[in-house]
């Protein structure tokens, strides 16, 4: 059962009894419909999801957390990686010289910097790849595809591929495709937004 939040008091709140943790709104899960006046001190009402948004939602829930899972499990049993470390060599071995910088590394993997730093040393250490500093100013670092790293991925890419056809690619319309890019576009600009402003309100404080 999810576990409610905690006030600064550290006292747990109650659970909401009318259906809005599921994204529904108060009229739309039963509850009354009129709220007081809010004062210039309370937050923005929530824009709760009608019933057509909540069903889309669920339905994406739903693959953005079965199918990773389902990759990562198929990945580790036939070739010994993790869909991750699938990632980090595959985009690897598509760049010049099998090289890239670790921040540009992590934007394409979709990354923060300390996960990618721990499985990159995890990758070093079994021989697909190394790393190497970046001469001149700042703390730059290189990461390389070794040729045993090129022949893991080389051999664990048919059958990714086979994944992704059997979970994904197989199973929707030919005309969904291009729907599935301009979702998939919108909502990693919208999150690459999201961390832009975060960050600019932390470097100002």
């Amino acid at each position: 059962m999810p576990r409610t939040p905690v006030d600064a008091d550290g006292h747990r709140g109650q659970r909401p009894q009318d259906g809005t943790a599921a994204g529904l709104s108060p009229s739309d899960a039963g509850a009354p419909a009129g709220t007081a006046a809010q004062s210039p001190h309370e937050v923005a009402a929530p824009r709760w999801l009608d019933a057509d948004e909540l069903a889309a939602w669920l339905a994406n829930s739903a693959i953005m957390i079965s199918l990773p899972a389902a990759l990562d499990a198929r990945m580790q049993r036939e070739s010994q990686l993790t869909f991750f470390e699938y990632m980090v060599l595959s985009v690897l071995s598509e760049e010049p010289e099998r090289t890239m910088q670790m921040s540009g590394l992590a934007a394409r993997t979709s990354s923060s910097l300390s996960r990618l730093s721990h499985v990159v040393a995890r990758l070093e250490n079994r021989g697909l790849l190394t790393r190497s500093r970046i001469p001149g100013a700042g703390r730059r670092t290189n990461t390389t595809l070794t040729e045993s790293g090129y022949d893991v991925v080389a051999a664990a890419a048919p059958g990714h591929v086979a994944a992704v056809r059997e979970y994904l690619i197989d199973q929707v319309l030919p005309d969904d495709l291009s729907a599935l890019r301009r979702i998939g576009t919108a909502v990693e600009a919208a999150i690459k937004r999201g961390e832009a402003s975060t960050a600019s309100v932390v470097h100002a404080r």
